[in-house]
């Protein structure tokens, strides 16, 4: 048996302009027009079909400078339930034909086929099944990259879109990896592009080619060995079908600016209730809370602090979150978006919160049967004092 034959048959499958094509398959009507998923002044852009993107249009632009490129594009609102349902019937599908599956986010996700070879063929035949019973089933298209690891296969995947695959052999991997440019490499950011190119590298060749060490001496121990790694098409990992969401976040853009400290910790609250709400039904707890303020003028901050034992408690996080915000000492500052986020999640049946001295009752006990009375009567039945009158407002 050759080495070939002995390597893994990973796949990614990546959902082609999610958001719009489910909006074109549940409003006909769309197709052949170039439709935005964001809507309202002051959003921002979550999607944009391939018609759109034609205009420059991308995802997470303003939507006031997509309507100045495309004014006669369709621009539609964001229905993430909508996302979700479809998401699941195409998780199903990939996990009829294997059962070693790793989503990644609603609409792309890895699978090891290489045990499926036997009953269903070759690596490219799976993917052309797959295709064809998602666009069957759920009337959207899917692009699938395939090779012998993860980190080339999604490569592969993005190169073929729309709705195309493309299969890297892995005796000609560093033929088609070397000349991509290098922000192609996961990791590689506007930041990090930017000190390669500084150091002259422009392509992934070019990384592959500098020694390891300067690549730590430039960019630290992790991310320079790590990149090398990458460069060189090697990566290791598993397909890992055990997913434990890392992170849970909620942000909210306003419709004008902000200044005011007392409306915006109130922002903060709500985002907070709202993302507490989500991480206590699926059962997890938080070791760090973080937030993200961004300005009138685009510029963004976030700030973040890991606590000593993981928590779940609305109003013990909104402390955290509060006490960073006032640790910004802005005043008097226009505002256009606050966010939360809820990071290295834990399950809850781990948590041991008490400490020498507290109580066994508190706001835990309180939490979780605010949760119960709310479960029962809806979300709206039960809400923080100050969130109680802009709630009727609603």
């Amino acid at each position: 048996m050759s080495n070939a034959e002995q390597l893994a048959t990973i796949l990614h499958v990546d959902m082609d302009a999610f958001y719009a094509s489910v909006a074109e398959k549940d409003n006909p009507k769309l197709k052949g027009k170039a439709v935005v998923v964001g809507a309202g002044r002051r959003g921002v852009v979550s999607a944009a079909n391939y018609e759109a993107r034609k205009f420059g249009i991308r995802a997470a632009m303003p939507v006031y400078k997509a309507k100045a490129l495309a004014p006669h594009a369709i621009f539609i609102s964001p229905d993430m339930a909508r996302y979700e349902e479809v998401s699941i019937e195409v998780m199903k599908i990939f996990e009829e034909v294997t059962p070693l599956v790793e989503p990644i986010s609603l609409d792309e996700a890895f699978l090891d086929v290489t045990g499926s070879k036997r009953l269903l063929g070759s690596g490219r035949q799976i993917a052309d099944l797959i295709r064809r019973r998602v666009e069957e089933q759920e009337g959207i298209t899917c692009s699938v990259g395939i090779s012998h690891n993860k980190f080339i296969a999604k490569i592969a995947s993005n190169h073929c879109k729309p709705n195309g695959v493309l299969e890297i052999d892995p005796e000609k991997v560093l033929d088609f990896l070397h000349p991509l440019a290098a922000k192609e490499i996961w990791g590689v950011g506007p930041k990090t592009n930017e000190q390669l190119m500084k150091m002259g590298l422009l392509t992934v060749g070019d990384i592959a080619n500098t020694p390891r060490s300067t690549l730590i001496r430039v960019l630290g121990q992790a991310s320079g060995s790590s990149l090398y790694e990458l460069a060189w098409g090697r990566d290791y990992r598993d397909v890992e079908t055990e997913h434990i969401e890392k992170s849970i976040s909620a942000s909210e853009t306003f419709d004008l600016d902000l200044d005011s400290q007392e409306e915006i910790l109130k922002e903060f609250l709500r985002l907070t209730e709202r993302g507490v709400e989500r991480m206590r039904e699926k059962a997890f707890a938080t070791n760090t809370i973080s937030i993200k303020v961004r300005f009138a003028d685009f510029k963004t901050i976030s700030r973040s602090k890991t606590v000593d034992l993981p928590i779940t408690g609305t109003q013990e996080i909104f402390e955290v979150v509060k006490n960073l915000y006032l640790s910004l000492n802005l005043d008097r500052v226009l505002i256009r978006l606050v966010g939360i986020s809820l990071d290295s999640l834990v399950e809850d049946e781990d948590v041991k919160q008490l400490t020498l001295g507290e109580r066994a009752t508190g706001w835990r006990q309180a939490d979780k049967a605010i949760d119960r009375i709310k479960g029962r009567f809806g979300a709206g039945s039960l809400r923080p004092a100050r969130l109680v009158e802009d709630h009727q407002d609603e």
